[in-house]
Protein backbone atom coordinates (compact mmCIF):
# COMPACT_ATOMS: atom_id res chain seq x y z
CA UNK A 1 0.00 0.00 0.00
CA UNK A 2 1.38 3.39 -1.00
CA UNK A 3 1.62 5.76 1.95
CA UNK A 4 0.81 8.94 0.04
CA UNK A 5 -2.64 9.73 -1.37
CA UNK A 6 -3.09 12.66 -3.75
CA UNK A 7 -6.20 14.19 -5.27
CA UNK A 8 -5.26 15.28 -8.79
CA UNK A 9 -7.38 17.28 -11.24
CA UNK A 10 -6.75 16.51 -14.93
CA UNK A 11 -8.46 18.68 -17.55
CA UNK A 12 -9.44 17.95 -21.15
CA UNK A 13 -10.23 14.26 -20.65
CA UNK A 14 -11.86 13.97 -24.07
CA UNK A 15 -8.39 14.10 -25.59
CA UNK A 16 -5.86 11.25 -25.66
CA UNK A 17 -3.12 13.17 -23.82
CA UNK A 18 -4.99 13.64 -20.50
CA UNK A 19 -6.02 9.98 -20.49
CA UNK A 20 -2.45 8.94 -21.24
CA UNK A 21 -1.23 11.14 -18.39
CA UNK A 22 -3.78 9.61 -16.02
CA UNK A 23 -2.80 6.04 -16.92
CA UNK A 24 0.85 6.95 -16.40
CA UNK A 25 0.10 8.05 -12.85
CA UNK A 26 -1.64 4.76 -12.13
CA UNK A 27 1.54 3.02 -13.37
CA UNK A 28 3.63 4.96 -10.85
CA UNK A 29 4.86 4.07 -7.39
CA UNK A 30 4.89 7.43 -5.63
CA UNK A 31 1.30 7.70 -4.43
CA UNK A 32 -2.24 6.43 -4.62
CA UNK A 33 -4.08 8.79 -6.94
CA UNK A 34 -7.68 9.95 -6.84
CA UNK A 35 -8.06 11.43 -10.29
CA UNK A 36 -10.77 13.99 -11.05
CA UNK A 37 -11.41 14.70 -14.73
CA UNK A 38 -13.00 17.63 -16.55
CA UNK A 39 -13.98 18.43 -20.10
CA UNK A 40 -16.15 20.97 -21.90
CA UNK A 41 -18.12 18.40 -23.91
CA UNK A 42 -20.59 15.87 -22.52
CA UNK A 43 -19.51 13.28 -25.11
CA UNK A 44 -15.86 13.35 -23.96
CA UNK A 45 -14.99 9.71 -23.40
CA UNK A 46 -12.75 10.32 -20.41
CA UNK A 47 -15.67 11.65 -18.38
CA UNK A 48 -17.06 8.11 -18.26
CA UNK A 49 -13.89 6.02 -17.80
CA UNK A 50 -14.23 5.18 -14.13
CA UNK A 51 -11.25 2.85 -14.25
CA UNK A 52 -9.13 6.00 -14.77
CA UNK A 53 -11.05 8.89 -13.20
CA UNK A 54 -12.91 8.56 -9.91
CA UNK A 55 -15.13 11.59 -10.62
CA UNK A 56 -15.78 13.79 -13.65
CA UNK A 57 -17.23 17.22 -14.36
CA UNK A 58 -18.24 19.34 -17.34
CA UNK A 59 -16.95 22.93 -17.19
CA UNK A 60 -17.30 26.04 -19.33
CA UNK A 61 -14.55 26.72 -21.86
CA UNK A 62 -11.54 28.37 -20.27
CA UNK A 63 -12.25 31.67 -22.05
CA UNK A 64 -15.93 31.76 -21.01
CA UNK A 65 -17.55 33.42 -18.00
CA UNK A 66 -18.01 31.02 -15.15
CA UNK A 67 -14.89 28.97 -15.88
CA UNK A 68 -12.97 29.95 -12.76
CA UNK A 69 -16.03 29.63 -10.54
CA UNK A 70 -16.59 26.08 -11.79
CA UNK A 71 -12.92 25.09 -11.50
CA UNK A 72 -12.55 26.52 -8.00
CA UNK A 73 -15.69 24.70 -6.83
CA UNK A 74 -14.28 21.41 -8.16
CA UNK A 75 -10.94 22.08 -6.46
CA UNK A 76 -12.61 22.91 -3.13
CA UNK A 77 -15.17 20.07 -3.21
CA UNK A 78 -12.55 17.44 -3.99
CA UNK A 79 -9.69 18.87 -1.91
CA UNK A 80 -7.51 18.93 -5.01
CA UNK A 81 -3.78 18.88 -4.27
CA UNK A 82 -2.48 19.31 -7.82
CA UNK A 83 -4.03 20.36 -11.14
CA UNK A 84 -2.69 19.02 -14.44
CA UNK A 85 -3.82 21.41 -17.18
CA UNK A 86 -3.35 19.91 -20.65
CA UNK A 87 -5.37 21.67 -23.40
CA UNK A 88 -3.08 24.47 -24.53
CA UNK A 89 -5.82 27.11 -24.55
CA UNK A 90 -6.49 26.22 -20.92
CA UNK A 91 -2.78 26.37 -20.06
CA UNK A 92 -2.82 29.92 -21.41
CA UNK A 93 -5.80 30.79 -19.19
CA UNK A 94 -4.02 29.44 -16.11
CA UNK A 95 -0.83 31.25 -17.12
CA UNK A 96 -2.69 34.54 -17.41
CA UNK A 97 -4.18 34.05 -13.97
CA UNK A 98 -0.76 33.14 -12.58
CA UNK A 99 0.58 36.45 -13.87
CA UNK A 100 -2.12 38.32 -11.94
CA UNK A 101 -2.71 36.36 -8.74
CA UNK A 102 -2.20 33.01 -7.04
CA UNK A 103 -3.43 29.82 -8.67
CA UNK A 104 -6.16 27.91 -6.79
CA UNK A 105 -3.84 24.91 -6.26
CA UNK A 106 -0.42 23.60 -7.24
CA UNK A 107 0.10 23.32 -11.01
CA UNK A 108 3.12 23.35 -13.32
CA UNK A 109 2.26 26.40 -15.44
CA UNK A 110 4.80 28.31 -17.60
CA UNK A 111 4.96 32.11 -17.58
CA UNK A 112 2.60 33.87 -19.98
CA UNK A 113 5.34 35.56 -22.01
CA UNK A 114 6.85 32.27 -23.18
CA UNK A 115 3.39 30.70 -23.54
CA UNK A 116 2.36 33.38 -26.06
CA UNK A 117 5.49 32.74 -28.12
CA UNK A 118 5.10 28.96 -28.15
CA UNK A 119 1.42 29.02 -29.08
CA UNK A 120 2.15 30.94 -32.31
CA UNK A 121 4.60 29.24 -34.68
CA UNK A 122 5.22 32.54 -36.46
CA UNK A 123 6.30 34.23 -33.22
CA UNK A 124 8.33 31.17 -32.31
CA UNK A 125 10.25 31.44 -35.58
CA UNK A 126 10.78 35.17 -35.04
CA UNK A 127 12.20 34.66 -31.55
CA UNK A 128 14.50 31.88 -32.77
CA UNK A 129 15.50 33.61 -36.02
CA UNK A 130 19.25 33.92 -36.41
CA UNK A 131 19.90 30.97 -34.10
CA UNK A 132 20.15 28.38 -36.86
CA UNK A 133 17.61 26.27 -34.96
CA UNK A 134 14.52 26.84 -37.13
CA UNK A 135 13.98 26.28 -40.86
CA UNK A 136 13.66 29.22 -43.25
CA UNK A 137 10.03 30.31 -42.96
CA UNK A 138 7.41 32.84 -44.02
CA UNK A 139 4.08 33.79 -42.40
CA UNK A 140 1.05 35.10 -44.29
CA UNK A 141 -2.73 35.35 -44.32
CA UNK A 142 -5.36 34.96 -47.03
CA UNK A 143 -5.10 38.56 -48.27
CA UNK A 144 -1.30 38.81 -48.33
CA UNK A 145 -0.31 41.25 -51.14
CA UNK A 146 2.25 39.98 -53.65
CA UNK A 147 2.28 36.55 -52.05
CA UNK A 148 3.66 34.68 -55.07
CA UNK A 149 6.70 36.92 -55.34
CA UNK A 150 7.37 36.86 -51.59
CA UNK A 151 7.01 33.08 -51.34
CA UNK A 152 9.23 32.35 -54.31
CA UNK A 153 11.86 34.84 -53.16
CA UNK A 154 12.00 33.30 -49.67
CA UNK A 155 11.48 29.57 -50.33
CA UNK A 156 12.04 26.97 -53.01
CA UNK A 157 9.59 24.24 -54.02
CA UNK A 158 8.66 21.96 -52.45
CA UNK A 159 7.99 23.52 -49.05
CA UNK A 160 5.61 22.76 -46.20
CA UNK A 161 2.68 24.91 -45.11
CA UNK A 162 0.43 24.69 -42.05
CA UNK A 163 -1.61 26.82 -39.68
CA UNK A 164 0.45 29.18 -37.55
CA UNK A 165 -1.53 28.12 -34.47
CA UNK A 166 -3.17 24.91 -33.32
CA UNK A 167 -2.05 21.30 -33.39
CA UNK A 168 -2.85 17.99 -35.13
CA UNK A 169 -1.25 19.14 -38.38
CA UNK A 170 -3.97 21.75 -38.94
CA UNK A 171 -3.80 23.12 -42.49
CA UNK A 172 -0.61 21.21 -43.32
CA UNK A 173 0.43 20.23 -46.84
CA UNK A 174 3.54 19.74 -48.96
CA UNK A 175 3.41 22.48 -51.60
CA UNK A 176 4.86 21.72 -55.05
CA UNK A 177 3.79 24.92 -56.86
CA UNK A 178 2.13 28.27 -56.24
CA UNK A 179 -1.13 26.96 -57.70
CA UNK A 180 -1.04 24.25 -54.99
CA UNK A 181 -0.75 26.98 -52.38
CA UNK A 182 -3.61 29.01 -53.85
CA UNK A 183 -5.93 26.02 -53.89
CA UNK A 184 -4.96 25.10 -50.32
CA UNK A 185 -5.67 28.60 -49.05
CA UNK A 186 -9.10 28.48 -50.68
CA UNK A 187 -9.81 25.09 -49.09
CA UNK A 188 -8.92 26.40 -45.62
CA UNK A 189 -10.77 29.71 -45.17
CA UNK A 190 -11.06 29.18 -41.40
CA UNK A 191 -7.29 29.22 -40.91
CA UNK A 192 -6.46 32.90 -40.29
CA UNK A 193 -2.68 32.67 -40.60
CA UNK A 194 -0.30 30.21 -42.23
CA UNK A 195 3.39 29.53 -41.89
CA UNK A 196 5.40 28.12 -44.80
CA UNK A 197 8.79 26.53 -44.16
CA UNK A 198 11.49 24.85 -46.19
CA UNK A 199 10.74 21.18 -46.70
CA UNK A 200 12.58 18.88 -44.28
CA UNK A 201 12.75 15.26 -45.42
CA UNK A 202 14.32 13.62 -42.37
CA UNK A 203 13.08 12.12 -39.10
CA UNK A 204 10.17 13.63 -37.17
CA UNK A 205 11.25 13.93 -33.53
CA UNK A 206 9.97 14.95 -30.12
CA UNK A 207 12.02 16.04 -27.11
CA UNK A 208 10.25 16.31 -23.77
CA UNK A 209 11.72 18.74 -21.24
CA UNK A 210 10.65 19.13 -17.61
CA UNK A 211 11.72 22.40 -15.96
CA UNK A 212 11.13 23.48 -12.38
CA UNK A 213 11.94 26.89 -10.90
CA UNK A 214 14.96 27.65 -13.06
CA UNK A 215 16.35 24.19 -13.70
CA UNK A 216 16.04 21.52 -16.36
CA UNK A 217 15.16 18.37 -14.41
CA UNK A 218 14.27 15.61 -16.89
CA UNK A 219 14.35 14.88 -20.63
CA UNK A 220 13.24 12.04 -22.89
CA UNK A 221 13.15 11.65 -26.66
CA UNK A 222 11.17 9.79 -29.30
CA UNK A 223 10.75 9.59 -33.05
CA UNK A 224 7.33 9.79 -34.68
CA UNK A 225 7.09 7.51 -37.71
CA UNK A 226 3.40 7.07 -38.56
CA UNK A 227 0.13 8.80 -37.69
CA UNK A 228 -3.32 7.57 -36.68
CA UNK A 229 -5.82 8.09 -39.55
CA UNK A 230 -3.01 9.45 -41.75
CA UNK A 231 -5.02 8.71 -44.92
CA UNK A 232 -7.64 11.36 -44.06
CA UNK A 233 -5.05 14.18 -44.02
CA UNK A 234 -3.56 15.42 -47.32
CA UNK A 235 -0.19 15.83 -45.59
CA UNK A 236 -0.38 12.42 -43.93
CA UNK A 237 0.10 14.14 -40.56
CA UNK A 238 -2.74 14.15 -38.03
CA UNK A 239 -0.80 15.02 -34.88
CA UNK A 240 -1.51 11.67 -33.18
CA UNK A 241 1.28 9.14 -33.54
CA UNK A 242 0.38 5.56 -34.51
CA UNK A 243 3.87 4.17 -34.20
CA UNK A 244 7.28 5.48 -33.32
CA UNK A 245 10.60 4.76 -31.68
CA UNK A 246 12.17 5.67 -28.32
CA UNK A 247 15.57 7.28 -28.90
CA UNK A 248 18.56 8.65 -26.96
CA UNK A 249 19.91 11.17 -29.51
CA UNK A 250 21.97 13.75 -27.60
CA UNK A 251 22.14 16.14 -30.56
CA UNK A 252 18.34 16.38 -30.65
CA UNK A 253 18.25 17.09 -26.91
CA UNK A 254 20.89 19.81 -27.22
CA UNK A 255 18.99 21.50 -30.07
CA UNK A 256 15.70 21.47 -28.16
CA UNK A 257 17.36 22.66 -24.95
CA UNK A 258 19.13 25.53 -26.71
CA UNK A 259 15.87 26.70 -28.30
CA UNK A 260 13.97 26.69 -25.00
CA UNK A 261 16.78 28.57 -23.27
CA UNK A 262 16.74 31.27 -25.98
CA UNK A 263 12.98 31.71 -25.51
CA UNK A 264 13.34 31.97 -21.73
CA UNK A 265 16.09 34.55 -22.17
CA UNK A 266 14.28 36.70 -24.75
CA UNK A 267 10.94 36.66 -22.93
CA UNK A 268 12.51 36.95 -19.47
CA UNK A 269 10.25 34.07 -18.38
CA UNK A 270 11.03 31.66 -15.57
CA UNK A 271 12.55 28.35 -16.60
CA UNK A 272 9.47 26.49 -15.47
CA UNK A 273 6.97 24.13 -17.08
CA UNK A 274 6.70 21.00 -19.20
CA UNK A 275 7.43 21.32 -22.92
CA UNK A 276 7.34 18.96 -25.88
CA UNK A 277 9.69 20.28 -28.57
CA UNK A 278 8.93 19.00 -32.08
CA UNK A 279 11.83 18.79 -34.50
CA UNK A 280 12.34 17.67 -38.10
CA UNK A 281 15.65 16.73 -39.66
CA UNK A 282 16.89 17.82 -43.08
CA UNK A 283 18.42 15.39 -45.55
CA UNK A 284 21.77 15.56 -43.70
CA UNK A 285 20.23 14.67 -40.33
CA UNK A 286 20.40 18.17 -38.86
CA UNK A 287 17.39 18.79 -36.57
CA UNK A 288 15.32 22.00 -36.72
CA UNK A 289 12.61 23.19 -34.35
CA UNK A 290 9.14 23.13 -35.94
CA UNK A 291 6.86 23.56 -32.91
CA UNK A 292 6.88 23.69 -29.11
CA UNK A 293 3.91 22.33 -27.15
CA UNK A 294 3.37 23.68 -23.64
CA UNK A 295 2.20 20.27 -22.41
CA UNK A 296 2.66 16.54 -22.57
CA UNK A 297 1.53 14.82 -25.78
CA UNK A 298 -0.49 11.64 -26.25
CA UNK A 299 2.34 9.09 -26.28
CA UNK A 300 3.65 10.27 -22.89
CA UNK A 301 2.16 7.04 -21.50
CA UNK A 302 4.44 4.95 -23.73
CA UNK A 303 7.45 6.65 -22.18
CA UNK A 304 6.08 5.79 -18.74
CA UNK A 305 5.74 2.15 -19.80
CA UNK A 306 9.45 2.22 -20.71
CA UNK A 307 10.42 3.65 -17.31
CA UNK A 308 10.41 7.34 -18.21
CA UNK A 309 7.39 8.40 -16.16
CA UNK A 310 7.55 12.14 -16.72
CA UNK A 311 3.96 12.41 -15.52
CA UNK A 312 4.79 11.16 -12.05
CA UNK A 313 8.00 13.23 -12.10
CA UNK A 314 5.78 16.29 -12.62
CA UNK A 315 3.60 15.33 -9.66
CA UNK A 316 6.57 14.66 -7.38
CA UNK A 317 8.01 18.10 -8.11
CA UNK A 318 4.70 19.80 -7.38
CA UNK A 319 4.26 17.74 -4.21
CA UNK A 320 7.72 18.82 -2.99
CA UNK A 321 8.86 15.22 -2.65
CA UNK A 322 12.07 15.42 -0.59
CA UNK A 323 13.32 12.14 -2.06
CA UNK A 324 12.98 13.23 -5.68
CA UNK A 325 16.34 13.82 -7.37
CA UNK A 326 16.16 17.31 -8.90
CA UNK A 327 19.50 16.96 -10.70
CA UNK A 328 19.18 16.76 -14.47
CA UNK A 329 18.59 13.30 -15.87
CA UNK A 330 18.00 12.22 -19.46
CA UNK A 331 16.05 8.99 -19.65
CA UNK A 332 18.16 6.51 -21.62
CA UNK A 333 16.43 3.54 -23.23
CA UNK A 334 18.71 0.51 -23.12
CA UNK A 335 16.64 -1.46 -25.64
CA UNK A 336 15.54 -0.38 -29.12
CA UNK A 337 11.83 0.02 -28.45
CA UNK A 338 9.01 0.76 -30.86
CA UNK A 339 5.60 1.86 -29.66
CA UNK A 340 2.33 1.04 -31.41
CA UNK A 341 -0.87 3.03 -30.84
CA UNK A 342 -4.43 2.99 -32.20
CA UNK A 343 -7.68 4.81 -31.44
CA UNK A 344 -9.52 2.14 -29.43
CA UNK A 345 -6.59 0.19 -27.99
CA UNK A 346 -4.02 0.62 -25.25
CA UNK A 347 -0.53 1.22 -26.65
CA UNK A 348 2.02 -1.55 -27.04
CA UNK A 349 5.74 -1.21 -26.35
CA UNK A 350 7.78 -3.75 -28.28
CA UNK A 351 11.47 -4.40 -28.96
CA UNK A 352 12.36 -3.86 -32.59
CA UNK A 353 13.89 -7.33 -32.65
CA UNK A 354 10.48 -8.80 -31.76
CA UNK A 355 8.68 -7.37 -34.78
CA UNK A 356 7.22 -10.00 -37.13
Amino acid sequence: MKERTLNVLITGTGGPTPRSFARSLHLGNYATYNLIGTDIHKYAIGLYQREIFQKSYITPKSNEPGYWKAIEEIIDTNAIDIAVILPESEVRTWSLRQSEKQLPCQSLIPDIDCVEVMLDKSRLNEVLSGSGLVPRSLSFGHQHTGLKSIVETTLIYPFGVRSSTGSSGLGSLKIESFSDLERWLNLNPSVPKFIASEYLSGRNLACKLLYSEGNLIRAALAERIGYIMAKVAPSGITGNTSYGRLINDRRVLETAHEAIEIIFSKTKARKHGFFTVDLKEDETGRPYITEINIRHVAFTGVLAMAGANLCEDTIRILDNDSEFDTNFHQYIFEEEYLFLREVDALPILIKETDLL
